[in-house]
């Protein structure tokens, strides 16, 4: 079994600037990697004969390298050999050839000789992870990942030992950075043996996930279909967070939307404008800011661990979810421009940013995540629904309707059938679980694979 546990660390200020100068190290590196494949990609298929734009200058092995794999380096491993002695000679992809550069990297620049070489060679390999998930979210619909951008100081803030981590008691050894103390809220169980260190900076210190193994313990096995016999569904929204088939309904807090909340986000932010921009009394205001704004995520995410572990806890043996596309909910509204005068007419943007900004408060990407994974811990079924006009169909005629609708009310138009709207959305995505636990996914246009999803946990927060 596989699963991460997150400390918070203490180290000192030798420490502390230290791993500080080691992230923006990684991140001139990483921006150097991902310029150098656009390059590379740029001189194969868009610049044609030409090796840079510019200078107008031919591509010619003799002047200018261009590599397939796209990264500049040699591509071809001689080291290997087969059973008659001869080199095998295998063509290296570009990660791959961007770690076997490394050892230069140290020759020219001296000082990346400091940091450890496994965490420079999982920030490349942190580079060809971002080209993957483009590169199969294009094969897959379903996916949406966008291409990988250059990194700044916001975005880039952490980095990954792959070995020669050890604990001892509240201590942990990070090789080239020495033995750290740390928070050690939670015992490493025996038998467990640590596999990777993530280390990241938040806006209060450092925190490190470690990974920890243990062979011996079988993973969780979740139910298979053909053994569910009961479903609840599960409807999200904004004014009560979930709505469950069962009737039961949980509160949405609002912990960034709040009237106190907005007020104290807007006093610190014109706290931080009416500063001088690069002195040091703006920097403490940001990070008053950054911390208010730790804080309110730290509430949300305790708060979504108590109500998924509330969904999970019921006696049923799967839950079924709405497959939300929550990025194309939050998408700007179209322009819309009067035809005679050109000039921009209102599109109703402004009546939707208080809209986003609760879908985004409400996180229900993180929620759907963590009633995954817990689902998962318990042998439950976890099974994603199309919400297509769950909560203007009607359960007794099947009417669909966007006037069935009326705030939180729901009375068909055809039948007269009165319930709660999102109550009776909460009813039909059950339904429609149902349907595909029997075999019936054709009528609902949803396949097999595509219903059940096994989580996804990711590295923080969320232990596989």
């Amino acid at each position: 079994m596989l699963t991460n546990y997150v400390y918070r660390l203490r180290p000192n200020v030798t420490q502390s600037n230290k791993m500080s100068n080691w992230l923006d190290m990684l991140r001139s590196t990483y921006n150097w990697s991902l310029a150098d494949r656009i390059d590379q990609y740029n001189q194969q298929f868009i610049q044609g004969d030409y090796c840079d734009l510019r200078a107008r200058g031919e591509a010619c092995p003799l002047t200018c390298f261009v590599s397939k794999n796209g990264a500049s380096g040699e591509p071809w491993k001689d080291t290997k050999v087969n059973k008659d002695g001869k080199l095998k000679n295998p063509r290296r992809s570009a990660g791959d050839i961007q770690i076997t550069g490394l050892p230069e990297l140290k020759k020219a620049r001296p000082w990346f000789g400091g940091i450890d070489s496994t965490v420079l060679q999982q920030n490349v390999k942190r580079l060809d992870a971002a080209y993957k998930n483009f590169f199969s979210a294009r094969r897959c619909a379903n996916e949406g990942r966008g291409f990988t951008k250059f990194k700044n100081r916001n975005n880039f803030t952490s980095f990954t030992y792959q070995m020669g981590v050890k604990v001892q008691g509240n201590k942990i050894y990070l090789p080239k950075l020495g033995w750290m103390r740390f928070f050690n809220s939670r015992v490493i169980p025996e038998g467990f043996t640590i596999k990777a260190a993530t280390i990241r900076k938040r806006q209060d210190g450092w925190y490190v996930s470690i990974r920890i193994e243990d062979k011996t313990i079988p993973d969780y096995v979740s139910k298979p279909l053909d053994e569910v016999k009961s479903i609840l569904g599960c409807d999200l929204g904004i004014t009560k967070l979930v709505h469950l088939s069962d009737r039961y309904q949980i509160d949405n807090p609002r912990f960034s939307t709040n009237k106190k909340a907005q007020r104290t986000l807007k006093i610190r932010q014109r706290r931080i404008s009416r500063k001088v921009k690069g002195s040091k009394n703006r920097q403490k205001s940001s990070i008053k800011l950054g911390r208010f704004h730790k804080k309110i995520a730290d509430k949300r995410a305790a708060y979504q661990w108590d109500v998924a572990n509330k969904i999970v806890s019921r006696k049923v043996d799967a839950i079924a979810l709405e497959d939300l596309n929550i990025s194309g909910m939050l998408k700007r509204c179209k322009i819309k421009t009067d035809e005679i005068t050109g000039r921009f007419l209102k599109n109703g943007q402004s009546t939707k940013k208080g809209l986003n900004r609760a879908i985004s408060d409400a996180s229900w990407a993180d929620l759907i995540l963590k009633i995954e994974y817990l689902a998962e811990k318990q042998g439950k079924v976890v099974i994603k629904i199309n919400p297509k006009h769950s909560s203007q169909e009607c359960r007794n005629c099947g009417h669909i309707d966007k006037s069935n609708r009326d705030g939180e009310k729901f009375i068909c138009t055809e039948c007269g059938y009165h319930e709660h709207a999102d109550i009776g959305a909460a009813k039909t995505i059950r339904d429609r679980g149902l349907e595909i636990v029997r075999g019936d996914s054709a009528k609902l246009g949803v396949n097999h694979q595509n219903a059940q999803k096994v989580s996804q946990c990711s590295t923080w927060g969320l232990p596989k």
